[in-house]
């Protein structure tokens, strides 16, 4: 039987170049290329978009008012498009609600299963609450030895002050002969006089029975009596045994607590009915923290010690806030002098949490010389703080109070998001946060060791069985280490890509068109086999899977690569090669052929560079870290490695990097737990160049980031044109009024608001896209106004610039680092994660090196082809050859090879990780017979 085939014919859309193509159905096909070559334009802009557009449209027009319009790809024809699912990084839920248990839906099981199988306990005591039926009862106390002797109780009052004559007298009026008070037995023909002010415990006893054959109807119509008294309560006294409680509700028989029917929403924190009361469900508050809000004890409050919003004038004499400080100090006898770490503990407790009641006599003077004096209770700093928060209407000016604030625990649920009721419900001797808290590899042997009733059996199986399921393509897809109730807005795109795709298995779909962008992301080499082996399995079901990819080993075991390229951004759009991992390298045109084939690779450096000094961070404790002590080499390029949640990050960004940037640029963060971290004097700044947009807004682009712009606008504003206007720099801004266009406020572009649609933006009709006025498009360099300056591409620009030298080193960086093809004035909204970090590195390098700065990459070849990595090995090299100190964490083997120093963190992922395994030049790490690193750097070392 002949091969099927997705047959793409004019694909058009952003630098594609008018491609054919036909691909395989129902196998493994990598797309790869250089970065921005076009492979997302053809697998996410086109065929996916185009396979979303088609089912869109397959629905009702009522429908699609609400889904909106999707736009058709710029391409002739599609054929053979099976339904599209794409499984991107960008899709990931940021809620906070949002945790791994609920995106893959074992959340929802596993509230299923504690409704129905879960064994409910009182929120108070802990004792074991049964809810069972007179029937049961009855069924229970037949099961006791023939002769035992009992007595019915029905407890009608318990822990209650009082003398209680009326519920004496109203037993005694109903028939019963019998009390018992407190533990004692009373006749109710007896006068009863009970202590008014002590609680007691009064049980009526409605029949006294021997067990025997032929007393069931006796048994169950004064069980039911006994219910009928208590609402729902029975206590047994068993003579010469323990007594046995017994309840028809969801009720403590000792604590008289009730907690209401068990149902799946009680186990949501999303709803009323499951969460917590005081967090509502999120688990965390945003409290104001005091080390941020007098971040250096050392500093007196006359030196400005206290740096929080509304606060910081406090060492300005003329200020309200120092007149009230003034006062505090002469009533409570401190000095505004005495750094504060040296105030007595009671100064600090007042500054910090007020005089409660007690008034304090302020004098203040203001501006226009009115002095008075007047009575005041102060609130202390940080109710005062919290208050003005609470009455900020600003979103800008909450913003600026979040700086001081950090992320706590609920003091109610201590993070477990529930109410206590829905914690007492137990599975297996666990309650369903500390379930969900275990990591993937512990909650499968918990599920799989799960001792459960007969009855149990029977609710939980199916339940069981769904959950199994899910936990095993989660293995499968390397993620082990992590946790149910770790929060979705915390983990990586390939992490969270990763658990979208071992949903989509979990849901079994055949016959389906998955499009992934790069699920290597964040994976160790140890990891990777796990990852294709679930590829090829979504595969063997009967689906397509288009894999957008760098990863050399995913390559090798795909069915069929298409290669696009042969360069980037205009200069790509082209399918270069295609066919099977052979005939890719047999291809000559084929850049990522000839790095497959070894004809081009990256060298491995033929020396390593030593270190100038070190910093240790000393017992580091965060999330899985074992309390260790950590030394990082300077003036080098290190690389920390180890297995997904083995505690890189942990180390790195937590520990180092928000340390390193409290003490050095006065960052408004807490750094994760450690004692301490030793040499930090050797350093002046500390960078972290991450993948995070370089703006939040279409306005920021690479030449306002790297500051180019700035001289572009300079050398505009000095020509002739410019002089005779009288244009000065700022003429040419789109972001001030004078030279931008003011229809479009310098965007180029208009939004149109559509009801039920999303925004539809439009070229500006005034200024036709070009920002600017027609009088400043006007002024010339070289025949080029400013539009077409900031349309140019780097590449474009340097040839362009190539006499202005301040101009021509800033561009130079941008294309060392491989961005030739991005356009200077291409809006950060339209730049990749990778395309982002590049242009923040490449602003670096055109910086005047300092030798004592140290910059922090967290996998800086996310998204980048073998070529791509090349060039960014050879620029963080550059900055390290310039004296500084470079910490990257990363898993590219090609990266990691070319590291002056490793430290490789594990052994496993998330608690069997935390500890240094090896540390040392690649060569050393690669002898450590228990690093996984070092078992792979093996072989490229080699190369």
């Amino acid at each position: 039987m002949g091969k099927n085939y997705i047959k793409i014919r004019g694909a058009s859309e952003h630098n594609l170049k008018h491609v054919d193509l036909d691909i395989p159905r129902d196998e493994l096909v990598i797309m790869t290329g250089l970065s921005g070559s076009g492979k997302s334009s053809l697998a996410f802009d086109t065929i996916y978009a185009e396979g979303q557009r088609r089912y869109m449209q397959s629905l009702s027009s009522y429908a699609r008012q609400f889904l909106g319009q999707m736009e058709k790809p710029k391409v002739d024809m599609i054929e053979g498009l099976s339904p599209a699912i794409s499984i991107d990084q960008k899709s990931t839920n940021r809620n906070p609600r949002s945790t791994v248990g609920t995106v893959t839906e074992i959340y929802d099981y596993m509230r299923l299963l504690y409704a129905r199988a879960g064994i409910p306990h009182c929120p108070n005591c802990g004792r074991e609450i049964r809810r069972q039926t007179v029937d049961e009862i009855v069924d229970q106390l037949l099961l006791m030895k023939d002769g035992t002797r009992i007595q019915l109780l029905a407890p009608i009052v318990r822990g209650k002050k009082g003398m209680h004559e009326k519920v004496l007298d109203s037993a005694r009026r109903s028939g019963y002969v019998r009390v018992r008070i407190d533990g004692n037995l009373y006749e109710l023909s007896e006068e009863i006089k009970l202590e008014k002010n002590i609680r007691h415990n009064i049980e009526i006893v409605v029949d006294r029975l021997v067990i025997r054959e032929g007393i069931e109807k006796r048994l169950a119509d004064s069980t039911e009596q006994v219910m009928q008294l208590s609402g729902g309560q029975m206590t047994v006294d068993v003579i010469g045994g323990e007594p046995v409680n017994f309840s028809t509700s969801f009720a403590c028989p000792d604590c008289g607590i009730s907690i209401e029917e068990i149902e799946p929403r009680s186990f949501s924190f999303n709803n009323p009915f499951g969460a917590c009361p005081e967090c509502f469900g999120i688990g965390y508050k945003m409290e104001f923290d005091i080390a941020l809000m007098i971040p250096d004890e050392s500093l007196s409050i006359n030196e400005g010690a206290i740096s929080v919003m509304g606060w910081m004038n406090s060492k300005d004499e003329g200020s309200y806030t120092h007149a009230m400080l003034k006062a505090l100090s002469e009533k409570y006898a401190f000095s505004l002098d005495t750094p504060f770490n040296e105030l007595s503990d009671k100064a600090r407790d007042i500054i910090i949490n007020g005089t409660g009641d007690e008034k304090v006599t302020v004098y203040y003077e203001s501006q226009f010389g009115n002095g008075n004096e007047h009575h005041v209770a102060f609130e202390g700093l940080v109710s005062n703080v919290n208050r003005r928060y609470r009455e900020c209407f600003s979103d800008r000016m909450k913003a600026e109070y979040e700086q001081f604030m950090r992320i706590t625990s609920c003091p109610s649920c201590h993070g477990a998001r529930l109410k206590p009721s829905s914690l007492a419900v137990t599975v297996g001797d666990l309650n369903i946060y500390e379930a969900t808290t275990l990591s993937i590899t512990k909650f499968n042997e918990w599920v799989q060791g799960l001792e459960l009733t007969p009855m149990q059996h029977k609710i939980a199986d199916e339940i069981l069985k769904e959950i199994k399921n899910r936990i095993t393509f989660m293995l499968d897809v390397g993620l082990d280490y992590l946790s149910l109730s770790r929060a979705a807005g915390t983990l990586s795109g390939g992490e969270a890509q990763r658990i979208r795709l071992a949903t989509q298995i979990g849901s079994g779909l055949v016959g389906v068109a998955y499009i992934l962008d790069e699920p290597s992301i964040g994976l160790h080499q140890r990891d990777n086999d796990r990852l294709i082996g679930t590829l090829k399995h979504l595969r063997d079901l009967g689906n397509s899977v288009l894999v957008v990819e760098h990863d050399e080993d995913t390559m090798r075991a795909a069915d069929y690569i298409i290669d696009i390229g042969p360069g980037a951004g205009s200069e790509g759009g082209e399918v270069i090669a295609t066919g099977n991992i052979d005939e890719i390298m047999a291809n000559p045109r084929s850049i990522t052929g000839q790095y497959l084939s070894g004809k081009l690779k990256i060298a491995v450096p033929k020396k390593r560079r030593k270190p100038n000094g070190w910093i240790k961070v000393v017992g580091a404790r965060e999330n899985n870290l074992k309390n260790i002590d950590v030394e990082f080499p300077l003036g080098v390029f290190t690389c920390v490695t180890g297995v997904s949640g083995s505690g890189k990050s942990s180390l790195v960004n937590e520990i180092l990097y928000k340390s390193l940037a409290r003490q050095l640029n006065r960052a408004r963060i807490i750094a994760g737990k450690h004692t301490r971290i030793d040499g930090i004097k050797q350093l002046d700044k500390i960078i972290a160049i991450d993948q995070s947009p370089i703006g939040r807004t279409p306005r920021s682009n690479p030449a306002t980031y790297t500051g180019v712009f700035d001289l572009i606008r300079d050398l505009f504003a000095g020509t002739q044109d410019a002089k005779a206007h009288g244009y000065s720099k700022g003429r040419f801004s789109f972001n001030v009024k004078g030279g931008r266009c003011e229809a479009c406020q310098g965007d180029g572009i208009v939004k149109i608001e559509m009801n039920f649609l999303p925004d539809v933006y439009v070229p500006c009709e005034v200024c036709n896209g070009k920002r600017f006025n027609r009088e400043t498009l006007d002024v010339k360099y070289k025949g080029k106004n400013i539009y077409d300056v900031l349309e140019m591409t780097v590449e474009e620009a340097l040839e362009f610039f190539k006499n202005v030298p301040t101009i021509t080193r800033k561009i130079q960086t941008l294309y060392d680092v491989g961005l030739g093809y991005v356009k200077l004035g291409q809006p950060s909204t339209e730049l990749s994660g990778g395309e982002a970090q590049r242009i923040k590195l490449a602003t670096e390098l055109s910086r005047r090196p300092t030798g004592k700065t140290i910059y922090i990459l967290d996998e800086p070849t996310t998204g980048l082809h073998f070529a791509d990595v090349h060039k960014l090995v050879v620029m963080l090299d550059k900055l390290a050859q310039s004296g500084n100190t470079v910490i990257v964490i990363e898993h590219n083997l090609d990266v990691i090879k070319c590291a002056d120093y490793i430290i490789d963190i594990g052994p496993e992922g998330g608690e069997k990780g935390g500890t240094v395994i090896a540390k040392g030049t690649p060569e050393e790490v690669a002898k450590v017979k228990e690093s996984y690193t070092g078992h792979y750097i093996k072989k490229y070392l080699k190369k």
